[in-house]
C-alpha cells in the first residue's frame, strides 16, 4: 500500500491559520493560508498531509458541532476544496481528522436533545439518563470522554449515528477527493464499528488508509485485517528522545527489536506503525531533546527505523513549544509561512533516501551494534540492505562489526564508504550506508 512508503507532514489547521481560540461565528478564509505552504512540504520530502480536525467545532476540533461543513473560523468547503486540489496538484496525498467517538455541547443532534429533551428523535445517539444531571445543569446526565463533559459520548451502537457519519465520510471524499483518516482515540471505538468502517472506506477507495490513534498497549487490538493499516507508535516515540536524553541508545534498540526484529514472537513486523518525535499533543522535540546536537540525530533514526516517519508543522526547523497543564496553546501556533534552514535541508535529505530505499520502506530489523552512545541497525528487503548508524557522543566512535560487505554507499550523501578496518563515526552523525545482500 501506498501508505508504506508515505512521509506525513501533520497540520493543525485551527493552530497554523491562526483562529480565534473560541467558535466566534464568524467566517474568515484563514485556511488559504496553507496554498503557501505546498511548495514547502514537497520540497521536504513530504508526500502526504495530515490534517487535524477541521470541521465545524466549539473550540479546538474535537468538539465537533457538524461533519459536514468547515469550522467558519477557517473558510468553508470551497476553500478546503482549493487547498485539497492544490495539495493533489503537487502530488500529495491528503488525511483528515476523524473525530467519530464524541462530538462537542455544540454539536446540531446534542443541541436538538438540550431543546427537547426526551421528545427528541436524537436522544438516543447519546448516552444519556433523564434521571440525573449534568455538571452543565442540562436537565439530564450524559457520557462524556474520560470524563470530559465538553466531549459527549457518542452511540456508536446506533445504526443512525454510524449512518450519519460514513455519508459525511462519503462527502469528504467525493467533495475534497480525501485519501484516508486519522482514527481519534481508536482504542475508544468499538471493534463493530472499526470493521464497519474499515468495509466502508475501502468500498470508496480501494487504497484508503486508517491510521489510528493509540497511546499504548498492543497495538494490534486495532490494526490488521478488516481493522488499522496504522497506528501511532507512542512506544517508540518515547524511546526516540529519552534513549538520547539519558545516553543510552539500548532503549530504542530494544523497543524497535521488540516491535520489528526477526524474532518469531516480534509484535509489529511488516505493519507500517506512525512514527514521529511530535505532534499536536506533546512538547515538541526540540524543547524536549537536552542537547541541540541531537536533533539531526532523532530524525535521522526516524527516518530510519521502521514505520512510516511523520514532520509536525514548524518542527522541520526546530521551532519549540512545551506542552503546560490544561493548555495546548504553545504547540499549536499560528505561522504565516514556513521557514527553512540546515535542518530543513537534512530532513529534505533524509527523506529522499529513505523513498527511494525498499530496505527503508519495507525492510525488516536488526540490530547490529549497540552502546550506550552509538547503534548500528540492518533495514533488508528484496535484494537491498541498509545499515543505519549513528554516534550520539561529542567523541568520534571506531565501529567494529560484521559489515558482510566491503564497500557501501551512503543514500544521505552519495559518498562510497569503506568498511575495512573499522568504520570511523565522527561525533554527532548518522549514515544510511547501502551495501547489496
Amino acid at each position: 500500500m501506498w501508505f508504506d512508503e508515505a512521509t506525513v507532514y501533520q497540520i493543525y489547521p485551527l493552530g497554523l491559520c491562526g483562529a480565534p481560540r473560541d467558535n466566534d461565528g464568524v467566517t474568515e478564509h484563514r485556511i488559504l493560508r496553507i496554498m503557501d505552504w505546498v511548495e514547502h512540504i514537497r520540497a521536504l520530502g513530504a508526500d502526504t498531509v495530515l490534517f487535524n480536525p477541521l470541521f465545524e467545532s466549539d473550540r479546538h476540533g474535537y468538539d465537533t458541532r457538524d461533519y459536514t461543513r468547515v469550522d467558519g473560523r477557517l473558510g468553508t468547503n470551497e476553500d478546503l476544496k482549493t487547498v485539497c486540489d492544490a495539495l493533489h496538484a503537487a502530488g500529495l496525498r491528503v488525511m483528515l481528522d476523524g473525530v467519530f467517538h464524541h462530538v462537542g455541547r455544540g454539536f446540531w443532534a446534542f443541541r436538538d436533545v438540550q431543546q427537547r429533551r426526551w421528545e427528541s428523535p436524537y436522544k438516543d445517539w447519546f448516552h444519556i439518563s433523564f434521571d440525573g444531571d449534568s455538571n452543565y445543569g442540562d436537565g439530564f446526565w450524559y457520557e462524556g470522554w474520560e470524563g470530559h463533559m465538553e466531549l459527549v459520548k457518542l452511540n456508536l451502537q446506533n445504526p443512525e449515528v454510524v449512518r450519519h457519519q460514513f455519508e459525511a465520510i462519503r462527502g469528504w471524499v467525493e467533495e475534497f477527493g480525501i485519501d484516508g483518516l486519522r482514527l481519534d482515540v481508536v482504542y475508544c471505538l468499538p471493534e463493530d464499528y472499526l470493521r464497519q468502517l474499515r468495509s466502508f472506506t475501502r468500498g470508496l477507495k480501494d487504497d484508503f488508509v486508517l491510521m489510528g490513534e493509540a497511546l499504548g498497549g498492543d497495538y494490534n487490538r486495532w490494526m490488521g485485517e478488516g481493522l488499522c493499516d496504522s497506528i501511532t507508535n507512542y512506544e517508540c516515540y518515547k524511546g526516540l528522545y529519552s534513549s538520547l536524553n539519558s545516553m543510552n541508545l539500548f532503549e530504542i534498540g530494544h523497543s524497535l527489536q521488540r516491535q520489528f526484529g526477526p524474532e518469531p514472537w516480534t509484535l509489529y513486523k511488516g505493519r507500517p506503525l506512525l512514527s514521529f518525535l511530535d505532534n499536536h499533543d506533546v512538547t515538541r522535540i526540540a524543547s524536549m531533546l537536552e542537547r541541540p546536537e541531537h536533533l539531526p540525530l532523532a530524525y535521522g533514526l526516524l527516518f530510519g527505523m521502521p514505520g512510516v516517519p511523520a514532520v509536525y508543522y514548524g518542527s522541520e526547523w526546530g521551532l519549540e513549544g512545551k506542552k503546560t497543564p490544561g493548555s495546548d496553546d504553545t504547540l499549536r501556533p499560528a505561522l504565516e509561512r514556513p521557514e527553512c534552514n540546515a535542518l530543513t535541508g537534512w530532513i529534505a535529505r533524509l527523506a529522499a533516501a529513505r523513498k527511494g530505499s525498499r530496505a527503508l520502506c519495507h525492510g525488516g530489523y536488526r540490530n547490529v551494534l549497540l552502546t550506550n552512545r552509538q547503534i548500528i541497525f540492518e533495514r533488508a528487503a528484496e535484494g537491498e540492505r541498509v545499515l543505519v548508524a549513528v554516534n550520539a557522543d561529542s567523541q568520534p566512535y571506531t565501529a567494529h562489526f560484521d559489515a558482510q560487505s566491503g564497500t557501501a554507499v551512503d543514500l544521505i550523501t552519495g559518498a562510497f564508504h569503506d568498511f575495512g578496518g573499522g568504520s570511523e563515526l565522527p561525533p554527532y552523525s548518522v549514515f544510511f550506508w547501502k551495501t547489496e545482500r
